[in-house]
């Protein structure tokens, strides 16, 4: 089991003739994704290296749909054109649409997401995110595969760069999927999703947690886990050294007052049965403690 990608998942890597979305085609192949289709408007009928075999590109997502039967996007174009390539996916009712691409507009984004939302038919994750990854079976993004294995713990993540040292400081236990869900203003699944979704997986046995300062998404998670959630949930909040009044990293990790504050945060989590490690080395460490306890 995994939640959102598994070894039935295939892809079309939407602007796979881009340097960035060629790249990370043959890295997805190698980790075996299967990906089935590229598409890039005006490059309809070539084909691009795939490592395994070529991979045919077609002028539109619709078409790729029609053709392969691909169920998850994967966007590497550009942030001017990722609007109208969400657009395009939505419309060929592709399930999942995995937006990698970062410096979109705020404006765009809450277009697009609103645009999937009443469609009904697709689920977006990102943007500016490090996509997801079922170890083992599929891998839609630019998560490195070769840093875990398959196992029963979930991993949802605002930061790339910490999902990638979680999945390495856990991997002799592996994990479920991997979920790096972004941390702009807006984004399309959010850590209640994962959560809910993980909560479901039979072969999830714990979660880790790992968010930002900015925003109340944690506090909101914590509600969730406290009313829903039964499996043991691990947490760590990035940003606990940061100046009040100043953005971070991501765009959406900005203090104000005492709003979206590290500490806050912690609290939240911690009222709400979750363990909160200080550092990510610890919330590890403390996750592979009770990962040892269950057996």
């Amino acid at each position: 089991m995994a939640i959102f990608l598994n070894q039935d998942s295939l892809v079309v890597v939407q602007g796979i003739t881009g340097s960035e979305g060629g790249k990370h085609t043959l890295r997805m192949v190698a980790s075996g994704t299967k990906i089935v289709a590229g598409c890039t408007p005006g490059k309809g009928g070539q084909t691009v290296d795939g490592g395994a075999g070529e991979i045919p590109v077609f002028d539109s997502v619709a078409e790729a749909v029609e053709k392969t039967a691909a169920n998850v996007s994967v966007i590497f174009v550009p942030p001017k054109f990722a609007k109208a390539a969400v657009v395009e996916t939505v419309d060929a009712g592709v399930p999942l649409c995995v937006v990698i691409t970062e410096g979109i507009t705020v404006h765009d984004t809450a277009a697009f997401f609103q645009y999937a939302e009443n469609s009904g038919t697709t689920r977006i994750v990102g943007p500016n995110c490090p996509g997801l990854i079922t170890p083992g079976q599929s891998n839609a993004g630019i998560i490195p595969a070769d840093i875990t294995r398959p196992g029963r713990i979930g991993l949802v993540s605002k930061s790339g760069t910490l999902t990638y040292q979680m999945m390495y400081e856990l991997r002799d236990i592996g994990f479920s999927t991997a979920v790096g869900i972004g941390g702009d203003p807006i984004i399309g699944t959010t850590h209640i999703d994962c959560l809910a979704a993980f909560e479901a997986d039979p072969d999830t046995d714990a979660i880790v947690m790992i968010g930002e300062i900015g925003g109340d998404a944690e506090e909101r998670a914590a509600d969730y886990i406290k009313a829903n959630v039964t499996k043991p949930v691990v947490g760590y909040v990035a940003g606990f050294t940061a100046p009040e009044g100043k953005t971070m990293g991501h765009a959406g990790a900005i203090v104000s007052g005492s709003s979206g504050t590290a500490r806050a945060k912690q609290e939240a989590l911690e009222a709400a049965g979750v363990q909160v490690g200080k550092t990510p080395s610890e919330t590890a460490r403390i996750m592979r403690e009770l990962m040892t306890a269950r057996g």
